[in-house]
This record gives C-alpha cells, sequence and structure tokens, in this order.
C-alpha cells in the first residue's frame, strides 16, 4: 500500500521557522522525485519546492528561494523542507506530492493530505 504522510505543520510566528517531513512508503522511493506544494485559502496550489531522489538535484519557487530548503534521506524515505524566516503569505496547507521527475510534465502519482502551516503576523 502506497503511503505518503506530511507532518511538521503548526503555527508560528513571522521570522520563525517550521520544518516538515513528508514520509512515503509502498513505492521505489529513489525512482521519484518529491514534490512539495502548498494551497493557501482562495488562491491555486502552487508548487513550492521539488528534489530528484536519483540525482539530487533540487528547485525552489521564486518567493522561498533562500528561505526554503529541501533535503532527502533516501534511507529513511522521507523528505524535509525546511522552512526558515516565515512570512504570513507562506500560510497555507502544505502538500507532498511523487513524481517521476521534477519536471512540470511529470504528473503527481502520489499524494500526501497536507499539513496546515499558519504564520501569524
Amino acid at each position: 500500500e502506497v503511503q505518503v504522510v506530511e507532518s511538521g505543520g503548526g503555527l508560528v510566528q513571522a521570522g520563525g521557522s517550521l520544518r516538515l517531513s513528508c514520509a512515503a512508503s509502498g513505492f521505489t522511493f529513489d525512482d521519484y522525485a518529491i514534490h512539495w506544494f502548498r494551497q493557501a485559502p482562495g488562491k491555486e496550489r502552487e508548487g513550492v519546492s521539488c528534489i530528484s531522489n536519483s540525482d539530487g538535484s533540487t528547485y525552489y519557487t521564486d518567493s522561498v528561494k533562500g528561505r526554503f530548503t529541501i533535503s532527502s534521506d533516501n534511507a529513511k524515505n522521507t523528505v524535509h523542507l525546511q522552512m526558515n524566516s516565515l512570512k504570513p503569505e507562506d500560510t497555507a496547507v502544505y502538500y507532498c506530492g511523487a513524481a517521476r521527475g521534477c519536471r512540470p510534465r511529470y504528473g503527481m502519482d502520489y499524494w500526501g493530505k497536507g499539513t496546515l502551516v499558519t504564520v501569524s503576523s
């Protein structure tokens, strides 16, 4: 059974930090890229970051560059998203997804249910 489970969300003040985790099982983790998306209330889902488990390449959307860091622990089939200098506009439900690559042409094969991040001003 495939499972993708996010954790680590919560309430934090602006300028603070959170570390999200995405634990995956039931598929060959090393063959996939792990994506983080977020969806704020009333807004469309946007891609935040991605890491390719095959070559370690990483990608970030412009609004989080320099503040967020994605990393992968292949031994534990877990990807982390370290979020620093958080801003109220980072408030959203954060979702983890697994795809065959980080390029936009790759659709998600698997999704998690999300974890809520709330940044207070």
